[in-house]
């Protein structure tokens, strides 16, 4: 089955599958993703009540947002509990954020085991080792996949390196090529300083810059900076706008802009830019 690629926006929020009292504040951050976590930040003696708490976080008639679920890994048994669970969910996740993915089959498996006729959800890989970068080619080609993420402190402690941004410089470079090249979105992972706004936006920008569609977050106060890092601005639109008309007047051809030379490579992405923002206007 071939998914078609839904790019459900820049901000993402995670919360943890046994803390019921967060799901209103985490759907109603104004983030674009909602996602409840009975991976990580939930111990292997709560995995079932985490499980079995989730199903609430889907049950909202009308969400204000995408809302997704991070399950375990499909080489653990709760990988495999959590699938069996998600099937039998009422309310059911718009995404499924997959852990630990090294190969397209772990995509494959939970696609196949909860898609229906009337229930196709996004699925999207989080992409978090060393070994998950030597296939990175053969997991782009998943047929489901809608797009990956980028799990920072699992690759960083599988490599034993740092958290900062030089030393996982190449890994997102290498995830933004791969992506790129399969023509699907990838999502940053949080900013693990929560009291420190001006971190957050520099991480933010950063990871624009490299191509980043999004970043995620683990605190609502964080979408704020993120929406607004990752949404264009005014004079960006403007700037666009006049790229675009200097293609026009040009017919396509080599021109100048405020000092600048621009061609092709310029005008198509600011034709993208400009697309976006009629689109979100």
């Amino acid at each position: 089955m071939t998914s078609t690629i839904r790019r459900p926006g820049r901000a993402w929020i995670i919360t943890p599958g046994l803390h019921t009292d967060r799901f209103t504040s985490a759907q109603s951050a104004g983030a674009a993703v909602a996602v409840v976590d009975i991976e990580d930040s939930v111990a292997p003696a709560d995995k079932q009540t985490a499980r079995t708490a989730s199903e609430a976080f889907f049950a909202l008639p009308d969400p204000p947002c995408t809302l997704g679920i991070r399950m375990n890994s499909l080489t653990t048994l709760d990988g495999i509990k959590d699938l069996v669970a998600l099937a039998a969910y009422t309310a059911r996740p718009d995404l499924i954020v997959v852990p630990k993915v090294e190969s397209p089959r772990d995509i494959e498996v939970v696609a196949a085991t909860l898609d229906t006729d009337g229930y196709t959800p996004d699925m999207w890989a989080l992409i978090e080792s060393p070994r998950a970068f030597t296939t990175l080619p053969a997991i782009m080609r998943a047929p489901r996949l809608g797009g990956v993420i980028f799990g920072s402190a699992d690759y960083a402690a599988s490599v034993r390196c740092g958290l900062g941004w030089d030393a996982l410089h190449y890994a997102r470079s290498a995830l933004i090529t791969a992506a790129t090249a399969a023509n699907i979105p990838a999502v940053d992972a949080p900013t693990w300083e929560l009291d420190n706004p001006s971190i957050l936006r520099r991480d933010a920008e950063r990871a624009k810059d490299l191509g980043f569609y999004g970043k995620g977050c683990v605190h609502p106060r964080h979408v704020k900076v993120i929406n607004e890092v990752f949404t264009p601005t005014a004079e960006e639109i403007a700037q666009a706008r006049a790229i675009a008309a200097a293609a026009a007047a040009s017919d396509g051809t080599v021109t100048t802009v405020d000092g600048h030379m621009r061609g092709t490579p310029f005008f198509n992405a600011t034709r993208a830019l400009i697309t976006e923002a009629d689109r979100t206007a």
